[in-house]
């Protein structure tokens, strides 16, 4: 694939290559300059996210904040030439021809938006191309926000004279005029001798007149039909000059004519754009038969179809099939369907200042009602998906969206356009002050119901008991609050395996690893109560946990409530089994060095390697004479002693018999101790003696740098901790093995058992165990305590309190951080019958129905994050049968295919009419596990 160069862009003299330093200070100058003063007319320009990425990871100038760490990423080497291909098509690479982008672009995924000051200093840096210019427009000068139109409207020119195409790009948000214009110049005809008619699907739709108004609002789509049409006088003018035959013209605009949207809207983007006034009372476009053909009916030919309802399809008009997905689920909706086909529009709220002043409620109503004619086979869903770019310009433009957020900006959209509450009271909330649960959610949900009455809570909303328990005073805030759907996270996201080596400080076992499962978000207080269960403690003993770090303690993990973020899987974690309350005694820091037994002492002054993991004992704050350490290094060194040594080494059977031991060991107020049986005689000063002493200690720093004698008498150290250096000469390493303790595991090594777990398939219950368990909150989200009178990082626990007719749930495939986004594929095992949700449900009056559901639609996401693509599952409830809605295209399926492992969005709806809630029930019979899984 050649590149075209963007030479000419630049001058021909480039600067010297900069450091790194420089590149970095100088791209973050002009960044914020063109961010502090953008302006309509600026031009942004695309950039190959991986090319982008690995350029930031050069120059240091992003920041690895995943898991609520910051911290710099390291270096690499310098990128080559910008590589723009990627992101356009093939046979759009040539000298002659406008490059033409990829239609699945996202940005953050595929591609970065720079300004045109960064643009032309990367490429005066490291050259490439090709160069993909757009324009920075204003799309809401009240609130003063901008987009970069990154798809241009294509539109297919049909010359009525002759049937010849061509294909012109120009901005949904240029005006009718505008296109009259670059028509006009492209045709070689005058505008007063011309018409351009909507010409969607090769039909006259309308004669576009209104020359003020926007493409956008004229309803024109990606890839549609316009028809010029000459008036009838001048019908053969300058005809005879022009080609006859079908050509395709590329028309390229000048970046200055061209404007552009960022998928989910650019930073500099304020988001909805609410407050646009009332004109659906004056619009026509709202009549069914006045817009059937603008919306690209098509109807069955044959005749034995005419009676089906319900299936017929949507026309993609640019990536907008996460669109299309969400639309038919809904439209699928047995409430739903019953609501939009009867008389709604006594229920339209044009008053509410959080709604879309109705507009939503209507175009939704009348595509429902176009979806569940007779004899359609695909309606094209312009008029609505105009209203949908109106107020809600993430979703406008051509990129692709999250079906999801869709999914739930329609809900709150309808919900707000359809309030039965003209004017909201208002209501100052309350505590439960000791009330019940059932007084005070019943309080909180008629106080919300005073507030919110529409379909879309009859149907949609439910009630979670949210409880926050403060850590430090134990205060408790509960709190009942409505919910519209739930989003349950995959286990594989909320947890985290995690390695850790135990090693004994008493010296009664070998160090042993141990792996366990734990909340991402979870505590040191979780790790260490995972690794307790595991290890079988004894009462009388604890956990220390530290992380090691080139062979020595880094730091002891001694705050219970730090979060697990901090420790990377690359890390290497310890615990030490010690005797609960040996806060209170001299911990003993054993560093192992290699070392030459009979070297100069000088020797010792050398910065050594050091080698093995630390060990960690303790002994009284009162027991400090050479041979108390002594001996309690040679105890917490006996599990590594040789097999052949025992009963061989004299002095190592004699350090092993005398001394202070922590399992005989009585602890004090003041620290000091008491031991049952031991005694201090001769034996152990001569013990002591270097000749008959099996290693060589001295006292050292946390580096284990420095070396100090060991005084016989007494050692004072500072604090609590005594770091204590040990010399591995042959002859420790002939009494010793050291191999037990010289490779540490990784907190989580990635390999096949990662790669098997991420294949196997997930319960659907498992996701909604992970969505109910307690868990503290974030470092970036804590509760405000009104106990202690600040954030504290509060647990929180949610649980399910009154349970809605439509319930549906979202499944969480999708993760984000800063700089890396992710798509789990793994299968969730979800039931199509018998969803009995008794288990989860707290709310046990028995005026409401049984909790059981049946799934009735899916929402699927086909492959990756750019790539990807939408369609939907839906059953038609009253023929018990399933069909696939892809776009236009809609066909029939078996319900054995509807699980698959592109399951995105479920929607169940309540079956069966008893009004007792049961505690057990069926559960469907081809769930793969059971619901206690």
């Amino acid at each position: 694939m050649t590149i075209p160069s963007a030479e000419g862009f630049l001058a021909a003299a480039s600067c010297l290559p900069c450091t790194a330093e420089e590149e970095r200070e100088t791209v973050s100058a002009l960044m914020r300059e063109a961010e502090e003063n953008v302006k309509d007319g600026d031009l942004r320009y695309l950039v190959d996210q991986s090319w982008w990425m690995n350029w930031q990871r050069y120059v240091g100038l992003i920041s690895d904040v995943e898991n609520g760490t910051e911290k710099l990423l390291e270096a690499t080497n310098r990128p080559g030439e910008i590589d723009n291909s990627k992101l356009v098509l093939e046979e759009t690479i040539s000298s002659n021809e406008e490059p033409q982008l990829q239609r699945t672009l996202r940005e953050g995924q595929d591609y970065t938006l720079v300004p045109h000051e960064v643009w032309r200093r990367l490429y005066e840096w490291y050259k490439g191309g090709p160069e993909l210019p757009r324009k920075v427009i204003l799309d809401n000068p009240a609130s003063k926000s901008y987009l970069v139109d990154v798809y241009p409207l294509s539109l297919k020119l049909i010359d009525e004279r002759d049937s010849s195409e061509k294909i012109i790009r120009i901005s949904r948000k240029a005006k009718v005029h505008e296109l009259y214009r670059m028509v006009c110049s492209l045709m070689s005809v005058e505008q007063s001798k011309i018409n351009i008619w909507d010409y969607f699907n090769k039909e006259k739709s309308k004669k576009l007149t209104n020359l003020e108004e926007t493409l956008e609002e004229a309803q024109l789509f990606m890839d549609q039909e316009i028809l010029l049409e000459v008036k009838a006088d001048d019908s053969c003018s300058d005809f005879s000059t022009r080609s006859t035959n079908n050509e395709l013209a590329l028309i390229p605009l000048e970046p200055s004519t061209s404007s552009f949207s960022i998928a989910g809207g650019p930073t500099f983007s304020n988001g909805y754009s609410f407050g646009i006034g009332s004109s659906f009372l004056q619009d026509n476009s709202f009549n069914p038969l006045l817009r059937d053909t603008e919306e690209g009916y098509s109807s069955f030919n044959n005749g034995t179809k005419e009676d089906i309802h319900g299936l017929s399809g949507l026309n993609n008009l640019g990536n907008t099939c996460f669109m299309n997905s969400a639309i038919q689920s809904l439209v699928h909706t047995p409430p739903l369907v019953e609501y939009f086909l009867g008389d709604y529009t006594t229920e339209i709220n044009t008053e509410n200042p959080l709604g879309l002043q109705g507009e939503l409620a209507i175009a939704f109503g009348e595509l429902l009602r176009k979806l569940w004619s007779a004899g359609q086979t695909s309606v094209a869903p312009r008029a609505f998906k105009s209203k949908l770019s109106r107020f809600a310009p993430q979703f406008s433009g051509y990129n692709q969206h999250d079906s999801q957020e869709l999914l739930a900006f329609l809900l709150d959209g309808l919900h707000e356009d359809l309030n039965r509450v003209k004017k909201k009271p208002y209501i100052e909330a309350k505590d439960a002050d000791g009330r019940p649960d059932e007084e005070f959610a019943e309080e909180c949900w008629s106080y919300h119901k005073a507030r919110n009455d529409s379909i879309i809570v009859d149907k949609f909303q439910g009630q979670y008991k949210s409880t926050l328990v403060c850590p430090v005073c134990n205060k408790i805030s509960v709190t009942f609050d409505p919910f519209m759907y739930l989003s349950l996270p995959l286990p594989s996201t909320v947890t985290r395996m995690m390695t850790v080596t135990v090693f004994s400080g008493t010296g009664d076992a070998l160090p042993m690893p141990y792996t366990v499962t734990i909340q991402k978000n979870g505590t040191c207080k979780d790790l260490a109560k995972a690794l307790t269960d595991v290890c079988c403690l004894k009462s009388s003993e604890t956990l220390l946990l530290a992380e090691v770090y080139e062979h020595r303690i880094y730091r002891y993990l001694t705050n219970p409530l730090e979060t697990l973020y901090n420790i990377k899987d690359e890390d290497l974690l310890v615990a030490y089994k010690l005797p609960v309350g040996h806060e209170k005694l001299l911990r003993l820091e054993i560093l192992h060095r290699k070392g030459d037994r009979f070297g100069a002492e000088t020797q010792f002054n050398i910065s050594r390697k050091l080698i093995g993991s630390p060990l960690v004992t303790c002994i009284p704050i009162d027991s400090t004479r050479k041979s108390d350490i002594y001996a309690a290094v040679s105890a917490v060194l006996a599990p590594f002693v040789r097999a052949k040594v025992h009963g061989s080494d004299e002095s190592v059977v004699k350090l092993n018999g005398y001394g202070p031991r922590l399992d005989g060991m009585v602890l004090t107020d003041n620290g000091n101790s008491c031991e049952e049986g031991l005694s201090t005689s001769d034996a152990n000063e001569k013990a002591a003696d270097d000749e008959l002493l099996p290693f060589q200690l001295s006292l050292t720093d946390d580096k284990g740098i420095t070396r100090n004698a060991i005084n016989t008498d007494s050692n004072r150290v500072l604090g609590l901790v005594m770091r204590l250096s040990m010399d591995w000469s042959d002859r420790e390493h002939e009494i010793y093995n050291i191999d037990y303790m010289d490779e540490l595991p990784d907190v989580f090594k990635h390999g096949f058992l990662s790669k098997k777990t991420r294949q196997e398939a997930i319960n659907f219950f498992s996701c909604l165990d992970a969505f109910l368990k307690e868990e503290p909150l974030g470092p970036d989200d804590m509760w405000y305590c009104p106990g202690c009178k600040e954030h504290r990082q509060a647990s929180k626990k949610l649980d399910l309190w009154r349970l809605p007719e439509i319930l549906v749930v979202h499944l969480k495939r999708f993760s984000y951080s800063r700089y890396m986004k992710n798509k789990l594929d793994t299968f969730v095992n979800f039931p199509i019958h018998d969803l009995n949700m008794s288990k989860y449900v707290k709310q046990t009056s028995t005026s409401d129905q049984r909790p059981m559901y049946e799934l009735y639609a899916v929402i699927n996401h086909y492959g990756g994050l750019g790539g990807g693509h939408y369609s939907a599952y839906a059953k038609l409830v009253e023929e018990d049968n399933w069909y696939h809605f892809d776009d236009s295209h809609v066909s029939s399926v078996n319900e054995d295919e509807i699980r698959t492992s592109a399951a995105y969005v479920l929607f169940y709806r309540r079956v069966g009419g008893s009004s007792t809630v049961v505690k057990d029930g069926p559960v469907d019979i081809d769930m793969v596990d059971s619901l206690e899984t």
